[in-house]
């Protein structure tokens, strides 16, 4: 049995709350059980230098973790994000990108923050599930406004961890299993289906492509409840 007593595709509860920053333009609070992610997104009416006069828009992200997110303290980063902050960062920035319409978005950015305030594993698969939360909301300010006449954005975009374990492939990894899983996985999907980045490695022995396949069609059912808990959250 998993450490939760969840079904192996079974995900953690999750939920989305919107609306939590009075400043930014789109924000949401995401929780996968114990980890809990603050996402916002910030419009800037610039593009990146490598944009100008291209007429095309940009999305990027930042991703910190808050000294006690952990079960001991993290030092802040104050010199500069480390290896793994700049890679998860990248990859949210990635993911979020797969579903922008430059053109549509005009020569301005949009910076999508995610701070983990508590982490249980999964916050990276939080942070992209949330972080497009915060940005279609961000997107739905700006086509409120007349700030552009089209949407920026083509679908939706979520994530979430798969991992082979004692008890087989299971879906959405707690600290718990990510620790001690064989192998383990980062699926982003979009609202569709379509695959947009894999993230896999054995942790502990290696897997077959029948164990992969497995956890990509938990992958896939478990982003089809993601993106109608986004919908949800944003009727």
């Amino acid at each position: 049995m998993r450490p939760s007593g969840r079904a192996p595709d079974a995900l953690r509860s999750i939920s989305f709350e919107t609306g939590v920053s009075m400043h930014a333009e789109g924000s949401c609070l995401v929780k996968f059980g114990d980890t809990h992610v603050l996402c916002t997104a910030t419009v800037e009416e610039k593009a990146p230098p490598f944009l100008r006069n291209t007429g095309l828009g940009w999305v990027t992200a930042e991703y910190a973790m808050l000294p006690r997110a952990t079960t001991s303290r993290n030092r802040r980063e104050r010199q500069g994000a480390s290896g793994r902050t700049q890679e998860i960062q990248r990859l949210v920035g990635r993911s979020l990108r797969a579903c922008l319409d430059r053109p549509a978005l005009g020569e301005r950015q949009i910076v999508v923050d995610c701070d983990v305030l508590q982490a249980d594993g999964g916050t990276r698969t939080a942070a992209i599930t949330g972080g497009w939360i915060a940005l279609r909301l961000a997107v739905d300010a700006m086509m409120a406004k007349g700030t552009i006449a089209s949407d920026a954005l083509t679908g939706h975009i979520a994530a979430i961890s798969c991992g082979v374990t004692a008890e087989g492939p299971v879906l959405d990894l707690d600290y718990a299993e990510d620790s001690t899983a064989g192998a383990d996985a980062n699926f982003v999907l979009t609202g569709a289906g379509g695959l947009v980045e894999v993230q896999a490695s054995a942790e502990g022995s290696v897997f077959s492509r029948a164990q992969f396949d497995a956890m990509l069609a938990l992958a896939e059912k478990g982003v089809a409840e993601l993106v109608a808990a986004q919908k949800a959250a944003l009727a």
